[in-house]
């Protein structure tokens, strides 16, 4: 929307030039979302209080939880918003794979605030059955696969790129592409769900991972860059800078609020969009398996699930005190935010070891 303007401005003054600037326009719309939340955010709190619109918290679990009852929840609304808003402001409209991302952000929101509202509505921890938030998730992710392969114009590689190895790819073709992108995004939508158990647990590497990921985006953007680290030029990937760099700030900002103890909490508008948007930016930039290994933690936390359930089904025991794991952790009697900030530093190692792949090749 702003370089439509910018344009017109060039006109007059070659100056504002500078304000196309990728790396400029990321950095604003960083600060644009990042100071959007940060203005709003106790005004919102304030709001989400009168309508009591509190998370529902569960009989089952930690007893330390217990105390949580009655927070604020549905913060993800805020983040959305200011994500999209600064994501339209300082993005190029022209380029397809911004608007993917901005519809997958509405459609999972959507399906969380679905969920969110009916826990709250019910004064239940049960929302959506775990049926109909798949059908839902599963449907919207078929959707958005189909439509990145579809895109002809602006297409992407539909080669696996595997890191760490020079000039190793796995073809998949237009079929494999779309299986591929269902699993990335279903996967990486529930994984930073379940995640979402602990104040600031799930946005803090969602934020780290972001960050790593506009940089694979510029490099794979820049030609000069790409063919020095000899990574695939990937110039429609460029917008993803900006995208990721307005996911940053708008994670930072809800952590002011999120932080431990927690003022508001995202719910499941929050989380389900978030994991969403995280894996189509990396099928972009075609980076799904380090998606993977920086994201450990949500795949941690996911195994933990699919680990216990399917060992009590077939032994009537559980291999930990409780799922998914922070809560292993917490029966452990670790406080709570030594577990956060473990989590944070095993994420950053993570994603700390994915970076180094640009050059270990």
């Amino acid at each position: 929307m702003f370089l439509e303007f910018i344009n017109f401005l060039t006109q007059f003054d070659s100056g504002f030039n500078v304000l196309q600037y990728l790396t400029l326009r990321a950095i604003l719309a960083m600060l644009m979302s990042l100071f959007t939340v940060l203005a709003l955010g106790r005004l919102f709190i304030n709001q989400l209080q009168q309508y009591q619109i509190a998370q529902i918290i569960r009989h089952d679990g930690p007893e330390s939880h217990l105390s949580k009852a009655g927070t604020p929840t549905m913060g993800g609304i805020l983040i959305l918003f200011s994500f999209i808003s600064s994501v339209l402001v300082w993005g190029n409209l022209h380029n397809v794979y911004l608007w993917i991302v901005v519809v997958v952000a509405l459609v999972f929101g959507a399906i969380g605030f679905t969920d969110d509202y009916l826990k709250i509505s019910k004064k239940s921890a049960n929302g959506l059955s775990a049926k109909q938030k798949y059908l839902a998730q599963s449907f919207s992710a078929i959707a958005i696969a189909l439509w990145i392969v579809s895109n002809t114009e602006q297409a992407i590689s539909t080669d696996l790129l595997i890191p760490f190895f020079k000039d190793l790819t796995v073809p998949l073709g237009a079929i494999g592409l779309v299986v591929l992108s269902y699993f990335v995004i279903v996967g990486s939508s529930n994984a930073v769900n379940l995640t979402d158990g602990l104040d600031g647990l799930a946005i803090m590497p969602t934020v780290l991972i972001a960050g790593a990921l506009a940089i694979f985006a510029y490099i794979g953007s820049n030609y000069h860059f790409a063919e020095y680290l000899n990574m695939p030029f990937m110039p429609i990937a460029s917008e993803m800078v900006v995208v990721c760099a307005a996911l940053v700030g708008a994670g930072l900002g809800f952590l002011w609020f999120n932080t431990y103890p927690a003022e508001v909490f995202m719910g499941d508008v929050g989380s389900l969009a978030l994991g969403a948007i995280l894996a189509v930016i990396a099928i972009v930039i075609r980076q799904e398996i380090l998606l993977f290994i920086m994201g450990g933690i949500f795949v941690a936390e996911t195994l933990s699930v699919l680990i216990q359930v399917t060992w009590y089904k077939r032994t009537k025991k559980r291999i930990f005190l409780m799922a998914p794991l922070h809560h292993h952790f917490e029966k452990k009697g670790m406080s709570e935010p030594k577990i956060i900030v473990r989590f944070w530093m095993v994420t950053l190692i993570l994603v700390l070891i994915s970076l180094a792949s640009i050059k270990i090749r």
